[in-house]
């Protein structure tokens, strides 16, 4: 009874609201699949989709009735509507609504939504779920919403977000219930590794010490706690002088608020974390300086899952139904295919050691040392180069932003974007400390709309935006959520469930004629094909109202959340 007031109610508040009448009076929607058993475009301008790879659009949508979304099945199913006068943007306002849903348990990246945009010229919209497991030791974004547009406008100018407590390497960034957080090395005898979050400018609030270990190597989320592992980081494998802390690592810690941290216990003999990754819906520790990847079991227990021929794994990644891990004893990469079971993947190029894992373009991205180069999976054992970034010997961190793959280096600690065709364009070196051997662009996370980068040895974050962004910086709640992003006037909104989450900042939009030729895709863009459900995909070519917005919500009886 309740639920049909409701609805009336919401009716009778569309028929005042003219604009939001119907989709066909609407001259302003410029497409509106309703994936009902179809990819047909509902509005008068026809812009109709057509399938890649069969995409399943018998499966039920946010009301629970079957043959009324769309299942992305995350490989290769994917919509691409025609390049039409009617989608082209150029300057002006627009919309992009949808219905999505993904499962609570992920064994791949997320994907994106709703894109146009051409990478060579970097030129048009995404609508992504960020999710960055892989960037060196750590698990920076996981089931966060970015909504970005560009130009080909050059990179912005790297801005300096201060030094964590005193650190010389940042270790690990990640983002957290809408805060970015780092992990730091502070190798004095009298210091520890801690995680500080950041305030604003360049200030960072110490949330304290897990123990005594000089380092907090790796953080991740998991199951909507922020977890952290500590490490005795030997300094000398960055050229620097090595710690008189005595203290072991190799220990997990979930933050309970403040400074407070409760221990989750160690992962075997380990005395360094390494990194962390969630797969499956479980949380998974690599060791640094011995052998062996482990899983949670929960309380302070850890199951051991071997490691491939007694080898050390490094970054942890998952990709495509599989958990991956880079390796410090030779240029491989291994997948995990269950208890101690490991397949070896090949090595990757001439390299010697292999570092970061990222999925770009819907191919798993590896980066390697001495060669300083990065490389995508083929298929069994081959690896295909991607190009050398500039004279580098070294690269680390891999992280997606804004339609485009970018990577930090050593020894000059340069932050990369890929220009395609075995191209890298750098962006600019991040750490100018003098008299040292070496410098890294370690670590790298997605918050606020920016692209953060944490460095070696002068223990700095820095952040940069290309083009113009916006971001949830909240895990996104499984299950169906209504998702609308919009470009209107000066600012770029993302609303969820019919809520204002989050604004840019203000932008001339002079500067961002976003039309592009290319086709609009639903369910695929630059970083992968959608692991998810879609129903009722709108664009509109205005910026719809707070009002409206809530609206489109309401239209819609949304069944429970698994």
């Amino acid at each position: 009874m309740v639920r049909s007031i409701m609805y009336a109610v919401t009716c009778i508040v569309l028929q005042r609201l003219a604009p939001m009448a119907t989709a066909a009076e609407d001259a302003t929607l410029a497409g509106h699949w309703k994936l009902a058993a179809s990819a047909r475009d509902s509005s008068s301008h026809g812009n109709h989709a057509k399938m890649h790879h069969g995409v399943d659009l018998t499966a039920s949508g946010p009301n629970g009735a079957a043959r009324t979304a769309a299942a992305f099945d995350g490989l290769d199913h994917f919509l691409e509507v025609p390049h039409a006068a009617s989608l082209e943007l150029s300057r002006s306002d627009f919309t992009i609504a949808a219905w999505l849903y993904t499962d609570p348990s992920l064994d791949d990246v997320l994907g994106d939504v709703v894109s146009k945009y051409d990478p060579k010229t970097r030129t048009g919209f995404q609508l992504s779920l960020l999710c960055n497991p892989g960037v060196t030791t750590h698990q920076p974004n996981y089931r966060h919403v970015a909504f970005g547009i560009d130009a080909g406008t050059p990179a912005g100018k790297w801005i300096d977000c201060g030094r964590p407590g005193s650190a010389v390497l940042v270790f690990a960034l990640c983002v957290h219930h809408g805060h970015l957080y780092a992990g730091t090395c502070e190798p004095e005898a009298d210091e520890a590794g801690h995680v500080y979050r950041y305030q604003d400018g360049n200030r960072w609030a110490d949330c304290g010490a897990p123990d005594g270990a000089n380092s907090v190597s790796s953080l991740a989320v998991y199951r909507g706690r922020l977890y952290a592992g500590t490490a005795k980081y030997r300094l000398r494998g960055s050229a620097l002088t090595e710690s008189n802390n005595p203290h072991a690592g190799g220990r997990v810690y979930q933050f309970q608020g403040g400074t407070s941290w409760k221990d989750c216990g160690r992962i075997g003999p380990a005395e360094a974390v390494n990194g962390l990754v969630v797969f499956d819906n479980r949380l998974y520790a690599s060791a640094m300086y011995q052998p062996g990847l482990f899983r949670y079991e929960g309380g302070q227990n850890w199951m051991s899952c071997g490691s491939p021929d007694g080898k050390r794994v490094e970054s942890l990644g998952i990709h495509d139904g599989h958990l991956y891990a880079t390796g410090y004893d030779e240029g491989a990469v291994y997948r995990y295919d269950g208890p101690r079971m490991w397949t070896h993947l090949g090595r990757v190029g001439e390299s010697t050691q292999t570092y970061g894992l990222a999925t770009y373009n819907g191919q798993l991205h590896a980066s390697t040392w001495p060669g300083g180069k990065v490389f995508a999976y083929g298929e069994g054992q081959r690896w295909i180069d991607k190009g050398r970034l500039a004279d580098e010997l070294e690269v680390m961190a891999l992280a997606v932003y804004n339609g485009q793959l970018y990577a930090g280096t050593l020894p000059s600690a340069g932050v990369f974007r890929y220009a395609g065709a075995l191209q890298w364009e750098v962006t600019d070196y991040l750490d100018t400390t003098p008299d040292v051997r070496y410098r890294r662009a370690w670590s790298m996370a997605v918050f606020d709309g920016r692209l953060f980068c944490g460095t070696l040895p002068s223990g700095h974050v820095l952040s940069m935006e290309v083009g113009k962004n916006v971001t949830y910086d909240t895990a996104l709640k499984a299950g169906w959520r209504h998702v609308a992003a919009a470009r209107d006037g000066r600012y770029l909104k993302l609303y969820i469930d019919g809520r204002l989450v989050a604004r840019s900042t203000e932008f001339e939009p002079e500067d961002y004629n976003v039309t592009t030729t290319q086709p609009l895709w639903i369910g695929r863009g630059t970083t992968d094909v959608l692991n998810g459900r879609l129903s009722d995909v709108r664009l509109y070519r205005r910026a719809l109202t707070a009002d409206q917005v809530v609206l489109l919500y309401r239209a819609s009886d949304v069944s429970d959340d698994p």
